[in-house]
């Protein structure tokens, strides 16, 4: 797979986390396709960190205004009838005060013990903190959707090096390799993309992967 297949197989993958009905934050980068792959049973509520409950879809070059609608990566969105412009004040209310089902974010690195960093490497000039700090510890579960390596760098580690975006925070980690749980024993890897061995997955990760006997497909 290219890397345009890669991101298409993890968002494609992601979607299948989310139900109908949720009420979804998704992450910059990656996690914004996952609108694309949504089963046509289920119909989640889009919300824009900045200012939209009930975003669309992206639109296309001719219905963009990206001087004033956008989502929290800056990049053109859509508030379609039934969605709402709210201040970032009502938008931090809702993550802080439990109302998200679900986040997808991306990430730096993620540990087995479910420690996420996500937000700077020192020395690389930051464009802002946003708002990954209260969605890991505000919303009810997150998932993280990301290449399994950097460089060929595994990014799923015993033990973050980089700064914490929050402590034990995350719930899942979806690659193109496989998809992992985070549980009090450990992380367990629960489904394998066919296109890979055990080993493989094994080798292209320094965290210590629980694999039971019986490790589902990844679809």
């Amino acid at each position: 797979m290219d890397k345009g297949q890669i991101k298409e197989f993890i968002a494609r993958r992601a979607a299948r986390e989310l139900h109908d009905g949720d009420f979804v934050n998704l992450g910059i980068g990656l996690p914004t396709m996952i609108p694309e792959f949504l089963p046509p049973d289920v119909h989640v509520v889009l919300e824009a960190e900045d200012g939209i409950v009930g975003a669309g879809p992206r639109p296309d070059a001719e219905h963009a205004d990206p001087r004033y609608v956008v989502d929290a990566g800056g990049q053109p969105a859509s508030c379609p009838p039934g969605g709402a412009y709210i201040s970032s004040v009502v938008s931090f209310g809702l993550i802080r005060g439990g109302h998200v089902d679900a986040t997808v974010l991306g990430a730096l690195q993620v540990d087995q013990e479910g420690s996420l960093a996500n937000w700077i490497i020192p020395g690389k000039m930051v464009p802002g903190m946003g708002g990954a700090m209260d969605l890991v510890v505000g919303a009810k579960r997150v998932i993280i959707a990301m290449e399994h390596t950097q460089k060929g760098e595994p990014k799923i580690l015993k033990k973050c090096t980089l700064p914490l975006t929050a402590l034990r925070c995350v719930d899942l980690i979806i690659t193109e390799m496989g998809v992992m749980e985070v549980r009090p024993e450990g992380l367990v890897l629960t489904e394998i993309n066919p296109e890979f061995t055990v080993d493989q997955v094994r080798a292209a990760t320094e965290a210590d992967l629980i694999v039971p006997e019986n490790v589902a497909p990844m679809a």
